[in-house]
């Protein structure tokens, strides 16, 4: 349209400049020209922590924050949950469409076919420490696969992008289980065909002696359902860590890894650890009105609650707070899922939060199920990574197919010193004495 522009006048020249509007942005190129003379290199945005930049366009995921709403390539999240399965949900976050039947089973087939792992990387993880922690060692593991498959790094080929791609998804798992196993001093569990993905994944976590590992139903669905959540999230720190690894060349296993490494900071992938902390120093059901009073008084943080994005009611922890109820009903009821109500319920109806909009996220209900399953907190992140691995693939393809893409090179605005060049200290002369 003819009024899809801005005009900027630059009060320092005097000068006016028209730029186009598209999708709703302004290319930060077009600043460019924005010069007070020839020997300006022209306007800059400043932006810190990306709050209010684009840095690609994308057809993966959708948020409307405002409204609490997430889509995966125009599903709402929560037929998705509902009706899918994560393999479908990741071959449609890679593909742009869910699988038809015949595509669904040969996407299933391909990707149980390579769960297992070389037993030179099985090798590499038993050499860690017994106490490293599970998301370091999904970490240098998946940097690992760069040399086990080093044909990788043709990253122009498109078949060879996807067989790497089937080889994430499924190892992901397998390494992720192997981590957890060693932690506890534990023998791997090599994984099992005949399971479905999740119900795998289970088998390799805790088979003992037995000799055919059988998953609760109710469980493998729960953590299905977890998966499907946590595939993708637009343009989050880990994803854009994935696009800027990934604009460099590197391989998808080196991209991957930096990517996992962003997920393991406190902010990102462990707030659910936080949660379960914050419930823990709660205590009791009568104690929340009382924590909550602190917390107004600015003596302490709720954790679980706001997000970046979203500024209403993250869709899905209305999902995985319907899923933990479902998992109690098998694990007996944690005290600690009462206590998570509890405060909710006050936050919700109070003016302070709800002015706010500090609303419950995905990480409010999160810890507690994984908790009742049985993990140990260390392992909460690495079982965040498993399933977002399909939508930082899905991001990392995106990214190479873009043409308008280049390696990630952010500007700065330099504040530090101009030139100066180095005093060196005046040199006396040296006394010499003859004997």
């Amino acid at each position: 349209m003819a009024n899809d522009t801005l005009t900027i006048i630059d009060n320092r020249t005097n000068r006016s400049y028209t730029l186009p509007i598209e999708h709703g942005t302004i290319r930060s190129m077009d600043l460019r020209q924005i010069k007070t003379g020839p020997d300006d290199f022209g306007l800059m945005g400043y932006d810190p922590a990306f709050m209010n930049t684009a840095s690609c366009h994308s057809r993966i995921t959708f948020i409307d924050g405002d409204r609490g709403i997430l889509r995966y390539r125009g599903y709402n999240i929560e037929d998705l949950a509902e009706n899918c399965t994560f393999l479908e949900v990741a071959y449609l976050l890679l593909n742009g469409e869910l699988p038809t039947p015949e595509q669904r089973q040969e996407w299933v087939k391909q990707v149980t076919f390579h769960t297992m792992v070389h037993e030179g990387t099985r090798s590499f993880i038993s050499h860690f420490r017994h106490d490293a922690h599970p998301m370091g060692i999904l970490v240098s593991a998946l940097a690992a696969l760069s040399t086990v498959y080093p044909e990788a790094k043709n990253i122009s080929d498109p078949e060879c992008r996807r067989m790497q791609i089937v080889r994430l998804i499924a190892k992901t798992p397998t390494l992720a289980a192997y981590s957890y196993r060693h932690s506890l001093g534990y023998p791997i569990v090599y994984p099992d065909n005949d399971l479905s993905y999740t119900e795998n994944f289970m088998n390799m976590l805790w088979k003992m002696v037995e000799p055919k590992y059988v998953a609760n139903p109710v469980m493998a669905r729960a953590l299905d359902v977890l998966f499907i959540l946590h595939a993708d999230h637009e343009q989050n720190c880990s994803a854009n860590a994935m696009r800027s690894v990934g604009s460099s060349q590197a391989d998808p296993y080196l991209s991957a890894a930096g990517a996992a490494s962003a997920l393991a900071g406190p902010l990102h992938g462990g707030a659910n650890e936080a949660v379960l902390r914050m419930l823990d120093e709660i205590g009791d059901v009568r104690n929340v009105p009382e924590y909550v009073k602190r917390i107004k008084e600015g003596k302490g943080k709720l954790m679980g609650f706001g997000h970046r994005v979203y500024k209403n009611y993250d869709p899905r922890a209305r999902i995985i707070k319907q899923t933990a109820e479902d998992v109690f009903k098998v694990t007996g009821r944690n005290p600690k899922l009462d206590i998570a109500i509890a405060l909710e319920r006050v936050a919700l109806e109070d003016e302070y939060f709800i002015s706010r909009k500090l609303y419950p996220n995905v990480d409010f209900y999160s810890g507690i199920i994984y908790q009742a399953m049985g993990f140990k907190p260390d392992m909460f992140t690495v079982l965040f990574a498993i399933p977002r691995m399909a939508g930082w693939l899905a991001q990392w393809q995106e990214l190479l197919e873009d043409r308008e893409q280049k390696i990630a090179r952010p500007r700065q605005v330099y504040l530090g010193h101009e030139l100066r060049k180095v005093e060196k200290p005046r040199q006396t002369e040296r006394a010499f004495v003859t004997r």
